[in-house]
């Protein structure tokens, strides 16, 4: 079996290739990315390396060739990903793919009024008409956004502004999504299967901020907004309302239309989805937001520092 990764050189694209390298051989894994350069030291270990990009159709399918499964990590541009996913679904099926594996999100309906959903429902879609074997792995929030990403700026300023209204939701660890879909694309029997990959627990950011507050020993404050509070802070951060290829703040492509549009769906309820799938596809029950706060203490009270 040949996998076919795409996004191969982003984040979640890498840690999971360097998963399924301790499971398939180096030569069954065909890694696409906009920019081969990025790939070398994975291509030199005999992995196929190949250049495709989205906003090129005409490029996927021959870089998809000679696979068998792909691993579909959505793209990055929020809000404009469906006519990416679609050329990428198209160069599949042109180019004899017989199984699609798609990084989605929890909570998919058609009330959810986090952008997010408006790519990923239509992806999901999208892949069910192509007559594809599918699977969908639905991620939670990834507690790596709060804790990694967010979570230097909350123990500096020690405040937290949101607007969930102490909702809770079900973070889950980006590490333990990546294992989830490492099972699926190796296993048997996920055809036709979805999957909603989240934590744990059911928690609250209000609670969240409390543990920071206690592993740390640097005070987090929380505070209650509504969206216009959030998007007056995003904006003060200089983060862009809308995606920008290339454009990032603290590392992180952000984007203040997404995270107002995300935190309105948490207050809302919509993601406050219990599930043992990672459990169930990796043997292994998933990872609590405390964990990842007591790993990352170090980092974050240099932060506060």
């Amino acid at each position: 079996m040949t996998i076919v990764v795409t996004g191969a050189s982003g984040q979640y694209g890498r840690a999971a290739v360097a998963k399924l390298l301790d499971r398939v051989p180096a030569e069954d894994l065909i890694l696409i990315t906009r920019r081969p350069e990025k790939l070398a030291d994975l291509a030199a270990r005999g992995c196929v390396v190949r250049r495709g990009d989205f906003d090129d159709p005409a490029s996927l399918a021959p870089a998809f060739a000679g696979g068998d499964t792909m691993l579909l990590i959505s793209a990055t541009r929020v809000g404009a990903r469906v006519a990416q996913h679609r050329a990428a679904v198209e160069g599949a099926v042109a180019a004899g793919v017989r199984r699609i594996a798609y990084t989605s999100v929890v909570g998919i309906g058609p009330d959810n009024p986090a952008i997010v959903v408006r790519d990923h429902g239509p992806t999901e879609d999208i892949i069910k008409a192509s007559g594809l074997q599918w699977t969908m792995l639905r991620d939670g929030h990834y507690t790596d956004a709060m804790v990694v990403n967010m979570g230097p700026n909350l123990v500096r300023s020690g405040r937290w502004l949101s607007s969930t209204k102490g909702t809770p939701e079900t973070l889950v660890w980006r590490d333990d999504c990546i294992n989830s879909a490492v099972a699926v694309l190796t296993g048997e029997g996920h055809e036709g299967r979805t999957y909603n990959i989240v934590g744990p627990e059911r928690i609250s950011f209000p609670e969240i901020a409390a543990i920071m507050t206690e592993v740390t020993g640097h005070p987090v404050r929380y505070e209650e907004t509504d969206d216009e509070g959030m998007y007056a802070m995003f904006d003060a951060m200089g983060i862009p309302r809308e995606p920008v290829d290339d454009q990032s703040v603290s590392g992180v492509p952000w984007n203040s239309d997404d995270m107002v549009s995300f935190e309105r769906a948490v207050r809302e309820g919509y993601f406050d989805v219990v599930s043992d799938d990672v459990e169930r596809l990796t043997g292994r029950r998933p990872r609590t937001v405390r964990q990842m706060i007591e790993e990352q203490a170090g980092m974050l009270r240099a932060a506060a520092a």
